[in-house]
């Protein structure tokens, strides 16, 4: 993916992006359980919408094609969760989460409700209209907040591990889980736990 990155200052050209399935042909061809239905209501209703930029074609520019949007439309497959949301946060485009029940990963890294935008299932029809409607302030606000190399860092798997990275962000998650006392967790802008700081039992092999 970092292979990819175009100059930061590229304009933004493409107003909503999407490159994937609509329809799941083999499984469910008539759309009504792929995605619940959302992947073929959003090609129903914008297919032929000047803004958006959505086809089944996966373009060898995928990556860059990203870089030059505003918004990256992130919905429901078979499952909630979508390489997408990764890709978009990579590439400083604008998640668009159409998911009901997702649980979003690294809260205490990414403000997933201040740099995305969250759309309910049964809204998608209206897609246009919800994304034409936001500020363009509200828009550059999260392109800003996108812009923070560390919404970067705690996606990415860097080869060795860093500091707020992914891989962190997995061990901080998994730490929540240990029986810690409350004053071992995070306090308010602690990006870090520290590690040494639990029971005497937590140091010892299970």
């Amino acid at each position: 993916m970092q292979s990819h990155l175009i100059p930061p200052d590229t304009p933004r050209s493409i107003f909503v992006y999407f490159r994937g399935l609509f329809y799941d042909v083999n499984n469910d061809p008539e759309g009504g359980y792929y995605a619940r239905g959302a992947r073929a209501s959003i090609w129903e209703n914008f297919k032929n919408n000047p803004l958006f930029d959505i086809s089944t074609d996966h373009p060898t520019t995928y990556y860059e094609d990203m870089q030059r949007s505003i918004f990256c439309l992130c919905p429901l497959g078979w499952a909630p969760w979508s390489p997408r949301l990764v890709e978009a946060v990579i590439f400083g485009c604008i998640p668009v989460i159409i998911a009901d029940d997702i649980v979003l990963p690294f809260a205490d890294a990414i403000p997933w409700e201040e740099i995305g935008v969250f759309v309910a299932e049964k809204d998608v029809p209206y897609l246009d209209t919800i994304l034409t409607s936001i500020p363009v302030e509200v828009v550059l606000r999260k392109q800003r907040l996108l812009a923070n190399p560390s919404m970067k860092q705690a996606m990415l798997f860097p080869q060795p591990a860093q500091p707020r990275d992914a891989f962190h962000q997995i061990l901080n998650g998994l730490a929540r889980k240990l029986p810690h006392g409350k004053k071992i967790f995070l306090k308010p802008r602690q990006k870090i736990l520290n590690w040494t700081a639990g029971p005497v039992g937590d140091m010892k092999p299970w």
